[in-house]
């Protein structure tokens, strides 16, 4: 009987036994997975160095002579190859490691940054991950640094305002929410907070268990829309995201795609960016119904001639179309650190056909598309004609993405095409060339999006 009963104790130890070393063999697989990663990146940078080089200093340094052949291919079509190899033996590496440090789940998580500007549709594309069940989604999290952190446009605090936002965006993919109590104002009291921006637009925010009961002594300016809940309990939102399978985040407020290098270098994130751009014409015309007050002089100057459009609106118009432009061209050339990791997205091209714009999204992003989101598109794209608000996510996709043409002056649109014409032909809208041209609907002024853009 002594026997029979130590059995079941001994087996409960060496079952104990096995999933701790279980546990520590995960451990390891995955720190040695880091490693592997860090000396492959040193020995890449090594190679690539050399490789580098001109056929001639590599002759010199070996003492033979230079190949003509090798001259004018040898070098780059290495190093192209190298990168190619590596950088797909990199990705596999983090895959592997995020799989088995993860909760079983044999799909990677993905964190997922849609990068848009003001006015270019991104609330209504970022729909699309907010009505996905696994994953947590926050609308416009960054808004609390620009309201809190003042810096001065252009120079050495464009670049300070570019890091402070690639921080924090960091840190909210890990699921550190508590990070945005530095700049919420008023500032949090035990973490609970009814000021967090446009909460009602994140439904992991509204859902049980973050939304608490509501009190009627507190004013939640932000509130969920379909449910009262209790302000936000961002350590429950916090526990939330972990839980989730996956994060998408959407921003209007960072335009440097190459400030976020590091961030998607980061072996515990898996990011992919989208890119949303749309027509700059349709831009200001929205921007000037919108924020019709920042926009008062382009008013008067298009509807009256008066008050003339001063040069520094033209610059700032420019510079706009030119740091979007400089972002794609740097996503469009597929460096090592962007490959697979960047989509460029038109909403003209989601207005038209937003059931395939998100299952392309979503293939690329690695994500299943359910049917609560293809229900969501079918619902919200098929609106009245006159049920579209300023800040509404329910559009008449079809008819709503053109309604721009019939509502700007011609001369608006000139200024637009000759301040953004590098941008303009990048992402191919076709300059209008007379008011009946902008004016006839049957004149597109949209060319075919290119399969590239997806990298």
């Amino acid at each position: 009987m002594e026997i029979r009963r130590a059995l079941p104790q001994d087996s409960r130890e060496l079952l104990h036994c096995l999933k701790m070393r279980s546990k520590y063999a995960v451990l390891l697989v995955f720190v040695v997975g880091l490693v592997i990663i860090e000396k492959e990146n040193n020995f890449i940078s090594r190679v690539s160095d050399k490789l580098k080089q001109s056929p001639q200093a590599l002759a010199e340094a070996n003492g033979t002579e230079a190949s003509p052949a090798l001259a004018e291919n040898g070098s780059l079509a290495s190093l192209q190859e190298l990168d190619a190899a590596f950088s797909q033996l990199r990705s596999h590496l983090r895959n592997v490691t995020l799989q088995l440090v993860g909760d079983g789940d044999p799909r990677p998580r993905r964190h997922v940054l849609l990068m848009a500007t003001t006015r270019t549709g991104s609330s209504f594309v970022g729909e699309f991950f907010n009505q996905q069940g696994s994953i947590f989604y926050l609308f416009e999290p960054l808004w609390h640094i620009e309201r809190t952190v003042t810096f001065e446009p252009g120079g050495a605090n464009a670049v300070g305002s570019a890091l402070v936002y690639r921080d924090v965006l960091k840190q909210l993919l890990l699921c550190d929410l508590y990070i945005l109590e530095s700049f919420i104002l008023p500032a949090p009291e035990d973490h609970l907070t009814p000021f967090m921006f446009r909460r009602g637009s994140s439904r992991s925010l509204c859902e049980e268990p973050v939304c608490t009961p509501s009190s009627k002594k507190v004013f939640e300016k932000y509130h969920c829309k379909n449910r009262r809940c209790g302000p936000l309990n961002i350590t429950l939102a916090a526990e939330a995201c972990q839980r989730k399978q996956h994060v998408a985040l959407k921003t209007v407020r960072i335009r440097q795609l190459e400030f976020l290098q590091p961030l998607v270098e980061d072996p515990r994130l898996d990011v992919r960016i989208i890119q949303l751009v749309r027509d700059p014409r349709a831009v200001l015309a929205s921007r000037m119904v919108a924020f019709s007050g920042k926009y008062e002089t382009w008013k008067k100057w298009a509807s009256e001639g008066e008050a003339p459009l001063r040069e520094e609106e033209v610059q700032r118009l420019r510079g706009n179309c030119e740091s979007i432009r400089l972002s794609a061209e740097l996503g469009l050339r597929r460096p090592g650190w962007l490959r697979g990791r960047y989509m460029l997205v038109r909403y003209e091209d989601v207005a038209q056909a937003p059931l395939q714009k998100a299952e392309e999204m979503y293939s690329f992003a690695g994500l299943p598309l359910t049917p609560q989101v293809k229900e969501w598109i079918g619902k919200n794209t098929q609106a009245p004609r006159d049920g579209s608000g300023v800040y509404s996510t329910r559009k008449n996709s079809s008819e709503q993405f053109e309604k721009w043409r019939f509502s700007i002056p011609f001369k608006l649109a000139q200024v637009v095409q000759d301040a953004c014409a590098p941008a303009m032909r990048l992402f191919g809208y076709k300059l209008a060339s007379s008011p009946a041209a902008l004016a006839n609907r049957s004149f597109s002024l949209l060319e075919e999006a290119q399969p590239s853009w997806v990298t």
